[in-house]
């Protein structure tokens, strides 16, 4: 059995941060090994095709923890409408508590690099996917039919991600909990 890849969670953790903070233009290779603490070399070991690799990497886990965020909600609230107000709620906090200089990683990527770079865009379809479904699933349960629920959840997706950025611009969390808002209002009537 292979020893496991601390090396390389501690680089893509470093990437999330940084592409989060920086986006992914600004990041560069070097930056990311030293705020990762590995040895430069582990960097070519799991990631041959350098920083598109570890970008790609980075979506990949930024999608798996919105996915499992989401998730969590989804188990604990009563709701589609609840579970999109609560993680409205989540992110305003998250985006004050870095003082409004955080952004989301997987969309900082994706916007620098789709369609371009393909494995950076297969992961953040399959991110974008995955949440997606998880949210469709949600409504189809409070009695959104499947095709209403698939369209809502995509107009989430897109709410709250121009609300990110609305929220950083204005310093301000009231942009995500207005959208929160409006989708539970846009989920009740779709009921």
């Amino acid at each position: 059995m292979p020893p496991p890849a601390k090396h390389r969670d501690a680089i893509v953790d470093a990437a999330v941060r940084l592409f989060r903070q920086k986006g992914y233009a600004a990041t560069g290779l070097a930056e990311i090994v030293e705020a990762s603490g590995a040895p430069k070399g582990s960097v070519y070991h799991y990631f041959p095709g350098g920083k598109a690799a570890i970008g790609a990497a980075a979506v990949r886990e930024a999608g798996r923890r919105v996915l499992g965020t989401v998730r969590g909600l989804a188990e604990s609230t009563q709701s589609a409408g609840e579970l999109v107000t609560a993680h409205a709620e989540l992110l305003a906090a998250w985006m004050a508590q870095s003082g409004y200089r955080d952004g989301a990683p997987m969309t900082t990527v994706l916007l620098e690099n789709a369609p371009q770079d393909g494995p950076i865009t297969a992961a953040g379809q399959d991110a974008l996917r995955a949440w997606s479904g998880e949210l469709a699933a949600r409504l189809e349960r409070d009695g959104v039919a499947s095709d209403r629920a698939q369209r809502l959840a995509s107009l989430t997706l897109s709410a709250l991600e121009g609300a990110l950025v609305q929220a950083r611009v204005e310093q301000s969390g009231l942009p995500l909990i207005i959208a929160a808002q409006e989708l539970s209002r846009l989920y009740l009537a779709s009921v």
